[in-house]
Protein backbone atom coordinates (compact mmCIF):
# COMPACT_ATOMS: atom_id res chain seq x y z
CA UNK A 1 0.00 0.00 0.00
CA UNK A 2 1.29 3.34 -0.96
CA UNK A 3 1.04 6.05 2.01
CA UNK A 4 0.17 9.35 0.62
CA UNK A 5 2.26 12.21 2.39
CA UNK A 6 0.34 15.53 2.70
CA UNK A 7 1.52 19.50 2.87
CA UNK A 8 2.04 19.23 5.93
CA UNK A 9 4.25 16.04 6.13
CA UNK A 10 1.70 13.92 7.61
CA UNK A 11 0.35 10.76 6.01
CA UNK A 12 -2.56 11.45 4.06
CA UNK A 13 -5.99 9.16 4.77
CA UNK A 14 -7.19 7.48 1.79
CA UNK A 15 -9.88 5.30 0.94
CA UNK A 16 -8.08 2.12 1.21
CA UNK A 17 -7.30 3.12 5.02
CA UNK A 18 -10.83 4.11 5.25
CA UNK A 19 -12.56 1.09 3.46
CA UNK A 20 -9.46 -1.64 5.64
CA UNK A 21 -11.08 -0.14 8.63
CA UNK A 22 -14.18 -0.69 8.43
CA UNK A 23 -13.13 -4.06 7.07
CA UNK A 24 -11.66 -4.39 10.40
CA UNK A 25 -14.80 -3.12 12.37
CA UNK A 26 -16.73 -5.37 11.08
CA UNK A 27 -14.43 -8.43 11.69
CA UNK A 28 -13.96 -7.38 15.21
CA UNK A 29 -17.42 -6.97 15.48
CA UNK A 30 -18.40 -10.01 14.52
CA UNK A 31 -15.92 -12.15 16.74
CA UNK A 32 -16.95 -10.23 19.91
CA UNK A 33 -20.76 -10.11 19.37
CA UNK A 34 -20.35 -14.77 17.94
CA UNK A 35 -18.84 -15.20 21.50
CA UNK A 36 -21.51 -13.18 23.38
CA UNK A 37 -24.40 -14.85 21.03
CA UNK A 38 -22.83 -18.48 21.94
CA UNK A 39 -23.32 -17.48 26.67
CA UNK A 40 -26.23 -19.09 28.02
CA UNK A 41 -29.68 -18.02 28.01
CA UNK A 42 -30.14 -14.81 29.91
CA UNK A 43 -26.58 -13.57 30.29
CA UNK A 44 -27.14 -11.13 27.35
CA UNK A 45 -29.41 -9.30 29.56
CA UNK A 46 -27.77 -9.49 32.88
CA UNK A 47 -26.39 -6.45 34.75
CA UNK A 48 -23.19 -6.35 34.76
CA UNK A 49 -22.30 -3.30 36.13
CA UNK A 50 -23.01 0.53 36.14
CA UNK A 51 -19.68 1.29 35.70
CA UNK A 52 -20.26 0.20 32.06
CA UNK A 53 -21.56 2.11 29.31
CA UNK A 54 -24.47 0.29 29.00
CA UNK A 55 -24.82 -2.06 31.77
CA UNK A 56 -25.43 -5.58 29.58
CA UNK A 57 -23.67 -7.06 27.27
CA UNK A 58 -27.20 -6.33 24.56
CA UNK A 59 -26.92 -3.02 25.42
CA UNK A 60 -23.72 -2.60 24.51
CA UNK A 61 -23.99 -4.50 21.27
CA UNK A 62 -26.98 -2.72 20.94
CA UNK A 63 -25.42 0.96 20.98
CA UNK A 64 -22.34 0.15 18.76
CA UNK A 65 -24.76 -1.11 15.82
CA UNK A 66 -26.65 2.03 16.96
CA UNK A 67 -23.83 4.46 16.55
CA UNK A 68 -22.89 2.27 13.02
CA UNK A 69 -26.49 3.06 12.38
CA UNK A 70 -26.88 7.18 13.03
CA UNK A 71 -23.62 8.16 11.76
CA UNK A 72 -24.00 6.28 8.13
CA UNK A 73 -27.54 8.53 8.15
CA UNK A 74 -25.28 11.30 9.05
CA UNK A 75 -23.32 10.83 6.49
CA UNK A 76 -25.60 10.41 3.73
CA UNK A 77 -27.28 13.52 4.77
CA UNK A 78 -30.16 13.01 7.45
CA UNK A 79 -29.74 13.74 11.43
CA UNK A 80 -32.09 11.68 12.88
CA UNK A 81 -33.41 12.36 16.65
CA UNK A 82 -32.41 9.26 18.41
CA UNK A 83 -30.02 6.61 18.29
CA UNK A 84 -31.49 2.69 18.10
CA UNK A 85 -32.52 1.30 21.34
CA UNK A 86 -32.52 -1.79 23.19
CA UNK A 87 -36.36 -2.03 23.18
CA UNK A 88 -36.86 -2.04 18.62
CA UNK A 89 -34.48 -5.16 18.97
CA UNK A 90 -36.09 -8.38 21.22
CA UNK A 91 -33.54 -10.16 20.94
CA UNK A 92 -29.48 -11.63 19.93
CA UNK A 93 -31.37 -13.03 16.22
CA UNK A 94 -33.34 -9.69 15.75
CA UNK A 95 -30.18 -8.00 16.76
CA UNK A 96 -27.52 -9.83 14.39
CA UNK A 97 -30.30 -9.37 11.48
CA UNK A 98 -30.22 -6.01 11.53
CA UNK A 99 -26.33 -5.75 12.17
CA UNK A 100 -26.28 -7.85 8.64
CA UNK A 101 -28.05 -4.95 6.91
CA UNK A 102 -26.28 -2.37 8.59
CA UNK A 103 -22.78 -4.06 7.51
CA UNK A 104 -24.14 -4.13 3.90
CA UNK A 105 -25.11 -0.56 4.10
CA UNK A 106 -21.91 0.46 5.27
CA UNK A 107 -19.83 -1.65 2.87
CA UNK A 108 -21.73 -0.33 -0.06
CA UNK A 109 -21.29 2.91 1.31
CA UNK A 110 -17.33 2.88 1.89
CA UNK A 111 -17.31 1.06 -1.53
CA UNK A 112 -19.01 3.84 -3.54
CA UNK A 113 -16.60 6.46 -1.80
CA UNK A 114 -14.30 8.67 -4.26
CA UNK A 115 -11.04 10.32 -2.85
CA UNK A 116 -12.92 13.70 -3.15
CA UNK A 117 -15.84 12.16 -0.42
CA UNK A 118 -13.20 12.31 2.54
CA UNK A 119 -12.88 16.07 2.36
CA UNK A 120 -16.71 16.64 1.73
CA UNK A 121 -17.58 18.07 5.24
CA UNK A 122 -20.93 16.49 6.27
CA UNK A 123 -22.98 18.80 8.54
CA UNK A 124 -25.11 17.63 11.20
CA UNK A 125 -27.21 17.68 14.49
CA UNK A 126 -26.34 15.60 17.39
CA UNK A 127 -29.17 13.52 19.00
CA UNK A 128 -29.86 17.01 21.53
CA UNK A 129 -30.46 18.97 18.54
CA UNK A 130 -26.55 21.09 18.22
CA UNK A 131 -25.55 21.72 15.05
CA UNK A 132 -21.71 20.53 14.09
CA UNK A 133 -19.68 20.17 10.79
CA UNK A 134 -16.42 18.34 10.00
CA UNK A 135 -15.09 16.77 6.98
CA UNK A 136 -16.18 13.05 6.10
CA UNK A 137 -12.69 11.39 7.15
CA UNK A 138 -12.36 12.17 10.75
CA UNK A 139 -16.12 11.09 11.44
CA UNK A 140 -15.35 7.78 9.77
CA UNK A 141 -12.05 6.85 12.16
CA UNK A 142 -14.91 8.61 15.29
CA UNK A 143 -17.23 5.95 14.54
CA UNK A 144 -14.32 2.71 14.14
CA UNK A 145 -12.79 4.18 17.53
CA UNK A 146 -16.18 4.01 19.29
CA UNK A 147 -16.66 0.22 18.19
CA UNK A 148 -13.65 -0.12 19.48
CA UNK A 149 -13.99 1.87 22.94
CA UNK A 150 -17.13 -0.45 23.35
CA UNK A 151 -15.42 -3.74 22.28
CA UNK A 152 -13.31 -3.32 24.85
CA UNK A 153 -15.84 -2.88 27.48
CA UNK A 154 -17.47 -5.74 26.30
CA UNK A 155 -14.49 -7.98 26.55
CA UNK A 156 -14.17 -6.74 30.45
CA UNK A 157 -17.79 -7.42 30.79
CA UNK A 158 -17.40 -11.24 29.54
CA UNK A 159 -14.07 -11.47 31.45
CA UNK A 160 -15.90 -10.62 34.49
CA UNK A 161 -18.64 -13.70 33.45
CA UNK A 162 -15.46 -16.08 33.43
CA UNK A 163 -15.47 -16.30 29.73
CA UNK A 164 -12.27 -15.09 27.57
CA UNK A 165 -13.11 -12.52 25.01
CA UNK A 166 -11.17 -13.44 21.69
CA UNK A 167 -8.32 -10.90 20.36
CA UNK A 168 -9.93 -8.32 18.18
CA UNK A 169 -6.80 -6.23 18.00
CA UNK A 170 -6.15 -4.77 14.41
CA UNK A 171 -2.79 -7.03 14.07
CA UNK A 172 -4.47 -10.06 15.11
CA UNK A 173 -7.33 -9.14 11.87
CA UNK A 174 -4.55 -8.56 9.29
CA UNK A 175 -2.69 -11.93 10.67
CA UNK A 176 -6.25 -13.65 10.44
CA UNK A 177 -6.59 -12.22 6.67
CA UNK A 178 -3.18 -12.91 5.26
CA UNK A 179 -3.94 -16.69 6.88
CA UNK A 180 -0.84 -16.41 9.29
CA UNK A 181 -3.25 -17.08 12.13
CA UNK A 182 -6.57 -18.19 12.39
Amino acid sequence: MKMEINQEGRIAVTLQMIRELYDYDRWANRRLFDLVAGLPAGLTDREIGKQFSFPTLKGMLVHILGALTIWLTRWEGTSPPAMLGAAELPDLAALRRRWAEQDEKIRAFTAGLRDQDLTRVIHYKNTQGQAFQLPLWPLMQHVANHSTHHRSEIATMLTILGTSPPPTDLVVYHLVKTGQMS
